[in-house]
């Protein structure tokens, strides 16, 4: 806390005036101000940034009269902390005011949301993971369905993206958009009597896929003025009314409402450099927010090790670019066939040639800074001579990919990675050889060791007069370095050292342990004590140096025409960098495949796809990735087969804890990894490709929303089956235990009954419900497999003497049948919970078995022949029964004994297994 700024306000009583007047911002928006060296923020901002930041109220103080305003300051490191947090895990918006040194005149100078990051990038630095999307949705909801338009971006990029499609009641298909595109931020129309039920829904379901909310009046979504705006904002379109998309009313309404929003037209240079065009929702395979969470695709914020998710355990990519494709492909899953298997071919290039692989990453690919940031740099007129030797230095190592890539001996693999990578890259290499020389004549690239970026002293007379000054300088520097480290008898190499520190400027620096032999001596003056050392400067090296540093600024200033002459030219070769950019992120993430498959503990296979619509998907000794990569696991491997007309509909049963989440999950990873083109956890792999897959995994409460857990589970159900087609994959890990048991296992038998009837999806169904295991018996593609469990029965010493005991070992196998007991009494032992609950629990149990008969000897299950074959001989045995009654008489014994001769002579009824069960009642 001692390094927090004091906050310097000279007119107190006019800022808490100013500040109290400025218009009302939602709870959503923090307010931040720039005052040079350091931030603050006031009120309920100070407040919040109290409690997230310093989660302290001490550093709060108060500024003017009483009651005074709530006021904290921030350094610029924790300036920056803050608004990632703000911006990426809280989904805040952040407006940062400067002033201009007049008295009260403060204006906002930046603004950044989570899907619109553009002013606050240099602050973000290359904390930004992936490109930020924001969307704007307007949807027309009538009695025949429910229509949806979008229009999204990465506001950074220039492009703007819109889509136009059918959707359920549920907005399943805005749900999976949301996930493909990794939407970060929401745009929706503002509901003053929040009424509406349409956009309450899709309030939620961008709230539960992550996004932050903006609502937008209205009005912003009209399209009186969209076609004027696209024919301003769009490349090469005479008249944006010739568009196709200009059909697409809502698309275009959510198009008008964003390029407000993100101040499009505001900006002249986007003028003329937009890009539209259409998505199809159908190109990829379609993922709900539940199935995102179920497969741990993405890290969540408790995740410990980089390998608890997918992104993780896949992320060896080494550019920024390359982290940012994979978490883009991740959400993108292919569904076209040929797509697929070029990727799995150039992965498998790369699998099998060592050198090939630890060159690009080791050598190559580890070098290459963030190239769009560099070009929205130069986009945004903002890039300078050091961006511009960034990008040189990518040109140049430009031959030693292609050197590598040709040395590529393998006929097999020559041709795919020369139509991806070689030629693209040849291309590129010789479109910048003109930037090239550029650079080398007019960049003094010898200055680049000192962290200088100028241009070549000989362009010009004066620069070279200046030139010369600065280097003597420079000598008469390194003798007072030499001076000085003779004086104090230090070594100049490895103790004492000259350095140009960004604060101090030209200086001398000691290790700690050395620096008490500046301690009074006068010719030495401290500058300041760090980490790395203490910083002192001498007269002569003060002197020095003020004059270095004027010297320095006319350099800069004589060069600035120079210097904005050489970035224009290098901002005409931005569509090159762009595609080149790309190029490399996507070799990126296929080293980063092919690095994973070869170092998992056992290596990954290449799965065999069958074409959409058709074939099975079989794996043989399949693992979970993420699993397997955990400390002291050793990961017991499982065969899976899903087979058209055999076992499209898996029910897994078994104990608590013996494996039945990870074997279910594993194959809906397996399936994905195998439709991004990436190698599998298998020892063989043969897959279908499915068009989305859909999950309802494990108890998600929330509250907070008014949402219970059956609730939360019954909506993920019915987006399931409103969702699903025959080429779906459903996982169902557990359902209806939010109710009674009757209820739940009359909703599992109904919804397993309908996905078995009416979808005919490939679906798993994780359960305790072992009563569900007879849907076998009436559906022979209905297959039941279950986790083994090995008990042994012992005896155990107590103080009451012996005892029996069973031991239960989890042996985390999956076999065909079923397994009718869940073992949760064993896992309330595991955890210890106390003798006597243990013991009741036991009592209890048994007496429930007791009751129900079923694990009574001689219990049989009754098929669904045998109940009807049942039902109708108690029938005809009844209605005699009945006859002789009305007929004869009889005494209430003679009734019991005429019914005990019915049924010894009816050989059939006491045959039948759903008498037995009756009876065993």
């Amino acid at each position: 806390m001692a390094s927090r700024p004091e906050l310097k306000e000279e007119d107190e009583s006019s800022f808490c005036k100013f500040f109290r007047n400025l218009p009302h911002k939602g709870n959503d928006t923090v307010r931040i101000f720039d005052r040079g060296d350091y931030y603050s923020a006031h009120g309920e901002d100070a407040k919040f940034i109290a409690a997230t930041v310093y989660r302290t109220t001490a550093v709060i103080r108060k500024l003017g009269r009483e009651p005074g305003l709530e006021s904290v300051t921030l350094t610029v490191m924790v300036f920056r902390n803050f608004i990632r947090e703000a911006l990426f895990r809280l989904g805040k918006k952040i407006e940062v005011w400067g002033s201009s040194g007049k008295r009260m005149d403060w204006k906002i100078i930046k603004q950044a949301s989570p899907g619109n990051l553009q002013d606050l990038e240099d602050e973000l630095g290359g904390q930004m993971e992936n490109a930020p999307i924001i969307l704007a949705v307007k949807v027309s909801a009538t009695a025949q369905g429910r229509k949806v338009g979008v229009c999204f971006a990465d506001a950074s990029v220039r492009e703007l993206g819109v889509a136009e499609f059918l959707d359920n009641d549920l907005y399943s298909n805005f749900e999976s958009l949301l996930i493909q595109l990794g939407v970060k931020e929401c745009l929706i129309q503002a509901d003053p009597t929040k009424k509406d039920v349409e956009l309450s829904k899709l309030r939620t379901i961008a709230d539960n896929c992550g996004c932050a909310l903006a609502e937008r009046n209205a009005g912003d979504f009209g399209t009186k003025d969209i076609e004027q705006d696209l024919s301003r904002l769009l490349k090469n379109e005479r008249s944006a009314g010739t568009l196709p998309t200009m059909d697409m009313k809502l698309a275009m309404g959510s198009a008008a409402a964003l390029i407000k929003y993100i101040g499009a037209l505001a900006d002249p240079t986007n003028h003329g450099q937009y890009q539209l065009y259409q998505h199809d929702l159908d190109q990829y395979m379609k993922l709900d927010a539940a199935a995102l969470k179920a497969l741990n695709l993405m890290p969540g914020p408790r995740d410990g090790a980089k390998t608890m998710s997918l992104y993780g355990l896949l992320n060896h990519c080494k550019t920024p670019t390359g982290s940012r494709l994979l978490a883009q492909w991740l959400k993108q899953p292919l569904m076209d066939i040929k797509e697929i298997e070029r990727r799995q071919q150039l992965v498998e290039a790369f699998v099998n040639d060592t050198g090939l692989r630890q060159t690009m990453q080791e050598e190559h690919l580890r070098s290459i800074p963030d190239l769009y940031r560099l070009t929205k740099k130069m986009q945004r007129k903002a890039a300078n001579l050091e961006d511009v030797v960034r990008a040189y230095q990518v040109v140049i190592r430009l031959p030693g990919f292609l050197n590598t890539l040709e040395s590529v001996m393998d006929e097999q693999y020559k041709d795919p990675l020369d139509a991806e990578y070689t030629s693209k890259l040849r291309e590129y290499s010789s479109a910048f050889a003109k930037f090239q020389e550029m650079v080398e004549t007019t960049v003094d690239l010898d200055a680049l060791d000192n962290h200088e970026f100028i241009i070549k002293p000989e362009f010009d007379d004066s620069l070279r007069t200046i030139r010369k000054r600065l280097d003597k300088l420079r000598r008469d520097m390194d003798a007072e370095h030499i001076k000085v480290g003779r004086d104090l008898n230090q070594d100049t190499e490895k103790k004492l050292f000259l350095e140009n520190h960004r604060v101090h400027g030209w200086c001398f620096r000691l290790t700690r342990n050395e620096a008490s032999c500046i301690r009074n001596k006068k010719q030495y003056q401290e500058c300041s004590t760090q980490k790395n050392g203490v910083y002192f400067t001498t007269s002569a090296l003060q002197s020095m140096r003020r004059e270095f540093d004027q010297l320095s600024e006319t350099y800069n200033r004589t060069q600035s025409g120079l210097v904005n002459e050489v970035v224009s030219v290098a901002s005409s070769y931005i569509p090159v960098l762009e595609k080149l950019a790309a190029v490399l992120a996507h070799m990126d993430v296929i080293v980063a495949f092919a690095h994973v498959s070869v170092h998992a503990p056992t290596s990954y296979t290449r799965p065999k796809m069958n074409p959409r619509g058709t074939g099975n998907t079989i794996l043989k000794e399949a693992r979970h990735p993420c699993m397997e990569m955990q400390d002291d696991i050793s990961f017991i491997t499982n065969d899976a087969s899903l087979i058209r007309g055999e076992s499209e509909f898996l029910i897994i049963t078994g104990p608590n804890m013996g494996g039945k989440s990870t074997y279910i999950r594993q194959i809906g990873v397996i399936a994905l990894m195998a439709q991004i083109g990436c190698f599998v956890p298998a020892a063989e792999a043969e897959m279908t490709i499915f068009d989305c897959i859909l999950a309802r995994v494990g108890a998600s409460d929330s509250q907070i929303k008014g949402v219970s857990t059956f609730m939360a589970e019954m909506l993920e159900t019915a987006n399931i089956l409103k969702s699903a087609t025959k080429e779906s994959l459903i996982i169902i890990d557990e359902l209806g235990r939010g109710t009674s048991t009757y209820d739940g296992f009359g909703l599992a038998w109904a919804i397993s009954e309908y996905i078995v009837k009416e979808i005919g999806a490939f679906a798993l169904f994780a359960t305790h419900f072992h009563e569900l295991t007879a849907l076998v018996d009436t559906y022979p593609h209905v297959q039941n497999l279950h986790v083994v469990a090995h008990i042994s029965e012992g005896m155990q010493e107590d103080a009451n003497g012996p005892k029996k005991k069973r031991e239960v070992t989890l042996l985390y196998k999956v076999e065909p049948g079923v397994c009718d007991q869940s073992f949760g009494i064993h896992v309330a032992e595991l955890v210890r919970f106390p003798q006597k609950v243990i013991n009741m629990a036991k009592r209890k149990a048994d007496e429930l078995e007791d009751f129900s008969g079923k694990h009574e000897e001689g219990f049989v299950q009754a098929s669904k022949d045998e109940v009807e074959e049942g039902s109708k001989l108690l029938k005809e045995m009844l209605v005699e029964w009945k006859r002789d009654v009305e007929q004869k008489g009889l005494t209430n014994k003679q009734l019991v004994e005429r019914m005990r001769e019915l049924v010894r002579g009816n050989q059939a009824l006491r045959e039948n297994a759903f008498f037995k069960t009756i009876q065993a009642l």
